[in-house]
């Protein structure tokens, strides 16, 4: 195996990158990524990959055009140098939030960017927890979709007493996601009645389910702003929660999240590596958890080709 995969990473998360190389036992590939004096973006391979099966890590975090510049760039380099096979691992693809016109005149942005990849160079792609299932209809190439849920369930039954707890949705959206979570663990799950009274209000309502009296632990697949946090975590203490965790796949962070989680009634926060996390974004209250080695495990599985589904039966 080792000599015909290759694993490479660009530059928005090569320490999930080198982990799932550690996983399976092989070097991180050799690129060159660089500048030109005009600010274009140049690629150069720096190892031999004709008829290779290759690997590309890299994240859709910010900046978020530039990584997204270098994954396409990167991806022709590797076509041109006749990779056999180029699978582009996308551990966060942020543009599947943008998954429906929802606005007059306005891109699916989410389909634009899947068919980008498919021009680049991509044959397939890797990727995890989808903002929206659909988003998966969008790539003309094969996607394996794989999901952090188990992860961060065994992470909550290991070091929480479930007898007392329940799994909250944010809104009506979030609710398939957040009942497999639930089902994982053998606990209720309640739902936020959020309303969009504007383009620029939402409101939450009643918490449509028991909480009073209750260890509740929110679900999402992601952490942006933390704004839709802090408000539901205002109704579900209205509503009588005993205490109160979250748990979401990507922690992203972004604007003026880390000073609200920071002053935040919560008493845990757990997120996977998905998206690089810097110092300064790390609090005592928030747990990362790896997903390394689901990652090494369907990389093995696609270049052999086993099942991956058959990671999560």
């Amino acid at each position: 195996m080792n000599d015909a995969l290759r694993i490479f990473a660009c530059h928005s998360n090569r320490a999930l990158a080198a982990e799932i190389c550690d996983k399976l036992g092989l070097e991180l590939s050799q690129m060159e990524i660089s500048r030109f004096s005009n600010d274009n973006l140049h690629v150069q391979i720096r190892e031999n990959v004709r008829e290779r099966d290759v690997f590309v890590v890299q994240s859709f975090t910010e900046p978020v055009s530039d990584h997204i510049m270098e994954l396409m760039i990167t991806l022709d380099a590797l076509r041109s140098a006749s990779a056999r096979r180029v699978t582009a691992v996308i551990p966060y693809y942020s543009y599947a939030r943008s998954d429906k016109k929802d606005a007059p005149r306005i891109s699916i942005t989410g389909r634009l960017i899947a068919d980008m990849l498919k021009t680049a160079g991509a044959d397939r792609v890797l990727t995890m927890d989808l903002h929206a299932d659909q988003v998966h209809g969008f790539f003309s190439v094969p996607v394996d979709h794989l999901t952090a849920i188990p992860t961060l369930a065994e992470h909550f039954r290991r070091n929480h007493d479930l007898a007392h707890m329940v799994a909250v949705a944010t809104d009506a959206g979030g609710a398939k996601r957040v009942g497999r979570f639930s089902e994982r663990l053998g606990i209720p799950m309640a739902i936020i009645d959020k309303r969009r009274v504007s383009d620029t209000n939402v409101t939450h309502g009643e918490v449509v389910g028991d909480v009073k009296g209750r260890d509740v632990v929110l679900f999402d697949d992601e952490i942006s702003t933390a704004g839709t946090l802090l408000s539901t975590i205002g109704t579900l203490k209205a509503a009588g929660a005993r205490t109160i965790h979250a748990g979401a796949v990507h922690a992203v962070l972004c604007g003026p999240a880390i000073e609200r989680l920071r002053d935040a009634p919560i008493e845990s926060i757990v997120v996977t590596n998905t998206v690089h996390m810097p110092p300064d974004k790390r609090l005592d209250k928030i747990t990362q958890l790896t997903v390394a080695p689901l990652f090494a495990s369907a990389i093995e599985r696609i270049h052999t080709g086993e099942s991956v589904g058959a990671l999560f039966e």
